[in-house]
Parts: C-alpha cells; sequence; structure tokens
C-alpha cells in the first residue's frame, strides 16, 4: 500500500472538482491533498493536488511497476522515486515542488504547507 490511508492529506472519496473546490476555498499558497486519479489507472493510481498563484495543479504520481516505486509527473530521466506517496509528501514539505503549467508554459514551485481536507 501506498502509505495514503492514514494520512491527513488523503481524500479517499474526493473526486477532482471537489478537491479542486477545497483548494480554492483554502486559498493559501502551498495548500494539498492527494486523491484517488480519475482514471483508475494502477501506473497513475493517485493525483497530488496543489494551490498555488491562484491556481490549482493536479500531479500525477505514477507506480512504476518494475522498482515498485512512485514517481510524479510524467516520466523523466533521473526523475526522482519514492516508496510511498507518504515519502512523496513527507519530501515536498521540506523541499519544492515544481509545478508545470503546460497551458501557459510556466514554471512555479512551493512547498506543501497546509493540509487541505474535504468536508
Amino acid at each position: 500500500d501506498a502509505g495514503v490511508h492514514s494520512k491527513a492529506w488523503y481524500a479517499a472519496t474526493c473526486d477532482r472538482k471537489m478537491a479542486e473546490d477545497a483548494l480554492y476555498r483554502s486559498n493559501k499558497d502551498g495548500s494539498f491533498l492527494v486523491r484517488k486519479s480519475s482514471g483508475q489507472d494502477s501506473r497513475q493510481p493517485y493525483t497530488l493536488v496543489v494551490f498555488y498563484n491562484r491556481r490549482v495543479y493536479n500531479v500525477p504520481i505514477r507506480f512504476i511497476e518494475s522498482t515498485r516505486q512512485y514517481a510524479l509527473g510524467r516520466e523523466k530521466s533521473g526523475e526522482e522515486r519514492f516508496d510511498s506517496v507518504a515519502e512523496i509528501v513527507e519530501n515536498h514539505q521540506r523541499t519544492s515542488l515544481v509545478l508545470i503549467d503546460s497551458q501557459n508554459n510556466t514554471k512555479d514551485s512551493t512547498k506543501l504547507k497546509h493540509i487541505v481536507r474535504v468536508s
């Protein structure tokens, strides 16, 4: 298991719209939660949802079958891999996460600072 189920930041029953609404309501840079991915694909089981600069970013969390590890976003060479989703969150509470806006082709970065609970 990815180490998500007992975590305050894991929104088990939350869909994309609920997650985005909750983050817009929080309106704090670095607000975040983790939800199940909409596609129910075993290679991309979760999505990290982050609020920054009045925008919500949905970052796919991939499961790498060959190493049984997790990574963020699209596959890239030299990417960071983690043994659990919890490790990804803990890492990015300490080090900045790069947020890529594919529509405007911009990059931002923030740490995961505020856990958002979906009511």
